[in-house]
């Protein structure tokens, strides 16, 4: 961080992206393992992103004197995953919500923690583009949200 002091609302946000990091390497290795292929490259690209993001989130909070929220032993799945169709759902969902945890991060103080936070948010979105098959827009908002 840029060494000035880090504030209650900068260690929150970055306390909930590393949540939601932790809830995607859970879910890709559920979602990985019904995917064969490109699409399997994929998800191991993707699950090895959120654990090296999970691991710099990890260690911003360390520098900012703060305990890193821990992962939890499982997470409870938004549906069943039994196929690639599912599997290919979860890690849209998965990017939506890495991408709305971001948001947070974008909107502390900090220039460095915001820079950090808008890469890390373009990415999850690029990613769930990527398994969507296309681009929408503010990714990580359900379409309901704008109407």
């Amino acid at each position: 961080m840029s060494g000035t002091a880090v504030g209650p609302g900068t260690v929150s946000a970055l306390q909930a992206a590393l949540a939601a990091e932790h809830a995607a390497v859970y879910g890709y290795g559920v979602a990985g393992a019904y995917l064969d292929g490109p699409a399997r490259t994929a998800a191991t690209a993707d699950w090895y992103a959120h654990q090296v993001a999970r691991d710099t989130l990890e260690a911003m909070l360390r520098q900012a004197g703060a305990k890193p929220v821990a992962a939890a032993p499982a997470y409870q799945l938004p549906h069943k995953v039994n196929g690639p169709v599912s599997a290919t759902a979860l890690a849209v969902l998965l990017e939506n919500r890495v991408t709305a945890a971001y948001l947070g991060v974008v909107a502390v103080s900090d220039p460095a923690v915001r820079q950090f936070g808008a890469r890390a948010m373009a990415a999850a979105a690029g990613r769930a583009a990527s398994w969507r098959g296309r681009t929408v827009a503010f990714p990580g908002f359900p379409p309901s949200a704008f109407s």
